[in-house]
């Protein structure tokens, strides 16, 4: 697939010339302010490149150790810390959610609904995101989820969850949603700790990520966001809404000031920084087995299709869901050079990365444009520079 080891060099720098041709247009086009993309290939980095700005207005250049607002990117950070524990037996994949959160019992249909752990990191739980758009039943109670509105605590998000329908019956549908952020609520119940602790004990401090946490390790090298915008990207207000239309028409607010907050609650889906470089210890562990964070048949079941054949959204063809992230059951459905069981997923600030086992790759591109870098034109350049 990937050619003989002779031919490594000349393949990694035509790959290179690819993946720097693709950055440096999306710079000059204006669709992107600024990135970090790192490539491991068999285990050893073989694509690294800081470029555009950190912050455009002051002329302050990227720089390959910029932290960023990871968004969803947090997600498996701490459905990793869930699976962690349950290696060790602290919970169970089948427990019910109201057995560490008795007082949180969201509704179906007007009666109670049984929700595990398992339908929470697969997201066929019920739960879904507010969307700015007129018709959210979201809208109706303010619902944080971890992008905005800073100073809700961790309670008075369950509280509001709660008050809200489930979009469907527990397992019968998947939705994506608030399900991670509910189970970092559960994980703090289970683990008798912040969520920032439980994941700093079992994934972050045993893998040497040592800026990525619920706060900013450095502010000096957090990088602004942007949002999209025309002629180029804007500097990010706070709040800002900023239109979804690669994805369902509606918008997503952000507040970029949410991360220096300490009364907002430790959103187990989008309330992390972190920095390209760590994420990818991060991917390279999952790659490899998952030592020493995760049993290596925990690994092999969370990268599995854990959804079976529930719909997902058109867009998603081809893509089925573990317990990390989208799995690619078929590259041809999906237009993707990817191998089938490679992991992907991203961040609403302006990240993706993804898992390639087969050809033994993990890439992480972080930029600091949202929805860009996320899932517009730039991060599909990206995957196509990587493969040729």
């Amino acid at each position: 697939m990937w050619g003989d080891a002779m031919n490594a060099p000349a393949r990694i720098s035509a790959r290179a010339a690819r993946i720097d041709a693709v950055t440096d247009r999306a710079l000059a086009e204006g669709r992107i302010v600024g990135s970090v993309i790192l490539i491991a290939e068999r285990g050893e980095i073989v694509y690294r490149r800081a470029a555009g700005y950190l912050d455009r207005e002051t002329g302050i250049p990227m720089r390959e150790d910029a932290i960023f607002r990871l968004a969803s990117c947090t997600k498996p950070l701490v459905a990793a810390t869930a699976l962690a524990m349950a290696d060790e037996g602290k919970l169970g994949l089948e427990d019910a959610v109201d057995r560490w959160l008795p007082d949180f019992r969201p509704r179906f249909a007007g009666a109670p609904a049984t929700i595990t752990i398992r339908h929470l990191l697969n997201h066929t739980s019920g739960f879904g995101y507010p969307v700015d758009e007129p018709g959210d039943p979201y809208r109706a109670v303010d619902m944080p989820a971890g992008l905005s509105l800073p100073g809700v605590g961790m309670e008075e998000m369950l509280r509001r969850l709660a008050s809200v329908p489930l979009f469907h019956a527990p397992g019968t549908a998947w939705r994506y949603g608030m399900s991670i952020d509910v189970l970092g609520a559960l994980i703090e119940r289970a683990n008798g700790s912040t969520l920032a602790k439980a994941v700093a004990t079992h994934v972050t401090g045993p893998l040497g990520m040592h800026d990525t946490a619920f706060g900013v390790t450095d502010v000096a090298r957090l990088a602004v966001p942007y949002a999209d915008a025309k002629p180029r990207p804007i500097r990010m207000p706070d709040p800002y809404s900023v239109p979804m239309t690669a994805v369902n028409g509606g918008g997503t607010v952000f507040s970029p000031s949410r991360i220096f907050d300490p009364a907002s609650f430790q959103s187990g889906g989008a309330g992390m920084a972190g920095t390209a470089g760590d994420f990818l210890r991060f991917l390279e562990a999952l790659r490899t087995g998952g030592a020493p964070i995760l049993k290596t048949e925990t690994v092999a079941l969370a990268c599995r299709n854990q959804i079976g054949d529930l719909a997902r959204e058109e867009k998603d063809a081809g893509w089925r869901f573990g317990y990390l992230s989208a799995v690619l059951d078929d590259p041809a459905a999906a237009h993707s050079p990817q191998s089938r069981g490679s992991l992907q997923w991203g961040g609403a600030y302006g990240h993706n990365w993804f898992i390639d086992p087969s050809a033994e790759l993990s890439v992480a591109e972080f930029t600091n444009t949202a929805f860009e870098g996320c899932n517009g034109p730039f991060r599909d350049e990206i995957v196509a520079a990587v493969y040729g």
